[in-house]
C-alpha cells in the first residue's frame, strides 16, 4: 500500500524528464574541462540532459551526418564548410547562420626543451611553416633525435597540421606521411589531444596542440611551448545544429547559451586563476574580423 501511494504521488506531481540533447565536441574542449564547467549551468537553465561525446572534428561531424547527435562543437573551418555544403546543418535562429563561432584560442608547437630541430627562436608570421620545414629536414637527417607526433585522426588539430605542411610547401600524403613514416621521424598517434601530448612526451618529440589542452596537461609533461606566433595558428571553435538530429529547439538554446554574455565571461575566466592565462577566449565584438 505504501509503495502504491508513493507511485501515485510521483505520477501526479507533474514532473517531466529533462530533454536530452546530444552533443559531439572536440577533445580539446572536453579534455580541458570546459564542458564540465558549462554542462551544469546549461542543464539547470533549460531543464536539459546534455549528453556529450568527445571526438576529433572529423568523427564529430560524421556523428552529425548520421543523426547520432543533435549539435556539433568543432574547430576545422574547411570540414565545417563541407558539412554545411552537404546540407547536414540548419540555421541557428538568432544568428541566421549554420556556423556560429563562440570561442577561440591558438595552436602552439611544443617539444623537448633541448629543441633538437632549433625552432624555438623563429619569429614572424611564417614561423610555423619555417618550424615544420626545420623539423622535416632535421627529422630526415637526425632520425633518432628529431621526431614529430601527429594526431593523425582527421581532427581539427590534424587538419590544421596538414594546412601548415601544405603552406610550408610539402605534399602531406607523399612527403610527410609517406616519406616521414618511412624515415621514422613522423608518427601518427590516431588519438585525442591529451593522449597525443603524452605520447610526444614519452618519445621526446614535437607536436602541434591547441594551447588550452597543453596548459591543462603541462603539469604532467616535460614538453615545453616552443612556438606560439604566426597567422596560421589561429584556432576558432564553432557550433552547428545538425539537420539529421532532433530536438532543434533545445539545440538552438545551446547556440544562444554559448554566445550569451555571462557564458562568454565564464569562458574568458575559465581556469585563469590556476594557469595565469586563458585557455580559451570568448568570441566578443573585438574578434569580429576573425573567420
Amino acid at each position: 500500500m505504501i509503495v502504491l501511494v508513493v507511485v501515485m504521488v510521483l505520477g501526479c506531481s507533474g514532473q517531466t524528464e529533462p530533454e536530452v540533447l546530444r552533443v559531439a565536441t572536440t577533445t580539446s574542449l572536453y579534455d580541458t574541462g570546459l564542458w564540465d564547467a558549462l554542462e551544469d549551468v546549461f542543464e539547470d537553465r533549460y531543464d536539459a540532459d546534455l549528453q556529450i561525446t568527445a571526438k576529433g572534428t572529423g568523427a564529430a561531424l560524421a556523428l552529425g551526418k548520421s543523426g547520432d547527435v543533435d549539435v556539433v562543437a568543432v574547430h576545422d573551418p574547411a570540414q565545417e564548410a563541407a558539412f554545411i555544403a552537404g546540407n547536414y546543418s540548419v540555421k541557428a535562429l538568432n544568428f541566421s547562420a549554420e556556423r556560429v563561432t563562440w570561442a577561440y584560442n591558438y595552436f602552439i608547437i611544443v617539444g623537448p626543451e633541448s629543441d633538437p630541430a632549433g625552432i624555438g627562436n623563429l619569429t614572424g608570421s611564417l614561423a610555423p611553416e619555417e618550424a615544420f620545414q626545420k623539423i622535416q629536414q632535421e627529422g630526415r637527417e637526425v632520425r633518432e633525435a628529431v621526431k614529430f607526433v601527429s594526431r593523425g585522426d582527421e581532427s581539427g588539430t590534424h587538419g590544421k597540421e596538414k594546412t601548415i605542411w601544405a603552406s610550408a610547401g610539402y605534399n602531406y600524403t607523399a612527403d610527410i606521411v609517406g616519406n616521414g613514416t618511412a624515415d621514422s621521424w613522423y608518427i601518427e598517434a590516431g588519438t585525442g589531444m591529451g593522449a597525443t601530448l603524452v605520447m610526444a612526451d614519452e618519445l621526446v618529440a614535437y607536436t602541434l596542440t591547441d594551447k588550452g589542452t597543453f596548459l591543462a596537461y603541462q603539469g604532467d609533461l616535460d614538453l615545453v611551448p616552443l612556438l606560439d606566433e604566426g597567422d596560421i595558428l589561429l584556432n576558432v571553435y564553432a557550433v552547428i545544429i545538425c539537420k539529421n538530429g532532433s530536438h532543434y529547439e533545445m539545440a538552438d538554446n545551446l547556440v544562444n547559451f554559448l554566445r550569451a554574455p555571462e557564458i562568454q565571461y565564464l569562458i574568458a575566466g575559465f581556469r585563469v586563476p590556476e594557469y595565469g592565462e586563458p585557455l580559451f577566449y570568448p568570441w566578443g565584438p573585438e574578434t569580429c574580423g576573425l573567420p
